[in-house]
């Protein structure tokens, strides 16, 4: 029989000192405790100190934004629906202070997962500022927002219909409270206190003259399961794509293309994973573009291989394509020696032997300029037929548009340096 193992060896990034990883070792105990092994247990984690533990659990485990762990906790929840596994959602006094709706929510439905919060009562990967949940006494002696009571973040998801509902402030009863959370059927929340080194206190027996006194509440409620239904998969409206072309290559190519927002960039990356996918090759594509959508970058990579692609990362690419100055910006320092290199010749940028510099936008347009110079690339390198590529986008409302880009393929100049 596999010894269960909650935890890696992987060393705890935490302050010398921290209470946190105390909290750590206690819910690896508490889980092995009543049974669950790593493959039945899913770790959420938060921002913030807390968010440090995904490496330290053998679990499944997931990183959410700040204060959004317990909604990412719920999700998983819901879409297991399965007694058999459990959810643990980690985070800190900060992180329930900036997602304290979401902790209430998860509490009042009764959503089956068990919400541990490491309480150092600060903001401590940002210098020590006072949370929402740092105790009347703690702020008195930092003289600050003295008149601002806290949140008793224990009594507030009692009141809101938590399972079980816990403050747990000596570590001889952290094994016992949590094990009662984990077995707990429902929303239970365990509010655990967390010696802070580095901004709050050397010793443990001075954060305990400031924490609140230890509590435990219970509702007597049946957890919320998700509702089955039968449904029609989104994938069933999809016509399917064939494989009706022959590759010309059969190893691994990894393709990054940079340009601007707007300026096609995605569509083009799209296509090129669809032409991939008619030659017979596994495809993968994503992007990346900054919040405000409209503006600055876009960047797409795209692999394309004969085996499964079992990891989308794509550290040396073989291939660039470079339409536009915020595309150059955001991948000039990524660019591996023998690359090959595809650049808009309107860049103003310094010319180098072997990159292929080409009026891509000047016959294309700026929203062509990337499907004009992948389609040149095809060609060139003959990696694929570029009848893929055209019968990529024959479907698209923008066909029209889009066959001419690739057909200015035809028109593309090349600067000699």
């Amino acid at each position: 029989m596999t010894q269960t193992k909650i935890l890696t060896d992987r060393k705890a990034p935490f302050c010398q000192g921290c209470g946190h990883g105390i909290i750590v070792k206690s819910i690896s105990k508490a889980l092995i405790g009543v049974n669950y092994t790593e493959k039945d247990v899913v770790i959420v984690s938060d921002i913030g100190c807390s968010g440090l533990v995904d490496p330290l659990f053998n679990t499944h485990s997931i990183h959410g934004l700040h204060g959004r762990a317990p909604a990412l906790g719920v999700g998983v929840s819901l879409g297991l629906d399965n007694p058999d596994k459990k959810v643990v959602v980690i985070i800190g006094d900060g992180g329930v202070t900036i997602g304290l709706q979401h902790v209430l929510e998860a509490a009042r439905r009764n959503i089956d997962l068990t919400l541990v919060v490491m309480n150092n009562l600060l903001y401590g990967m940002t210098g020590g500022q006072i949370s929402g949940l740092s105790t009347q006494k703690f702020k008195e002696q930092r003289h600050f927002d003295v008149d601002v009571p806290p949140f008793d973040i224990v009594k507030l998801a009692h009141a809101s219909g938590a399972a079980f509902s816990a403050r747990a402030t000596s570590i001889k009863t952290y094994d016992e409270v949590l094990r009662e959370a984990f077995t707990t059927k429902g929303f239970s929340i365990v509010e655990l206190s967390s010696l802070c080194t580095s901004y709050a206190f050397k010793k443990l027996g001075d954060l305990m003259e400031v924490v609140e006194e230890a509590d435990t509440y219970h509702n007597d409620r049946v957890p919320v399961r998700a509702a089955s239904r039968k449904t029609i998969s989104l994938l069933d409206e999809l016509e399917p794509i064939t494989t009706s072309f022959d590759a010309k290559i059969n190893r691994r190519i990894g393709v990054v293309m940079a340009g601007s927002a707007g300026g096609g960039v995605q569509s083009a990356a799209k296509f090129l994973a669809s032409s991939g996918m008619r030659s017979g090759f596994f495809a993968t594509m994503k992007g990346e573009y900054p919040v405000t959508v409209g503006t600055g970058f876009s960047i797409a990579e795209v692999i394309l291989s004969k085996d499964p692609v079992n990891y989308t990362g794509l550290e040396n690419p073989e291939v660039f394509i470079i339409v536009s100055m915020d595309g150059w910006h955001k991948v000039q320092s990524r660019l591996p020696e023998n690359t090959l290199l595809l650049v808009d010749s309107s860049l103003d940028i310094e010319r180098s032997e072997g990159v292929i510099y080409g009026n891509f936008e000047k016959v294309a347009g700026r929203r062509g300029a990337a499907l004009c110079a992948l389609a040149y690339w095809m060609k060139d390198s003959k990696t694929m037929d570029l009848e893929a590529l055209k019968q990529a986008v024959s479907n698209h409302k923008r066909a029209g548009i889009l066959l001419k880009a690739i057909e200015a393929a035809d028109n593309v100049e090349i600067e000699s340096v």
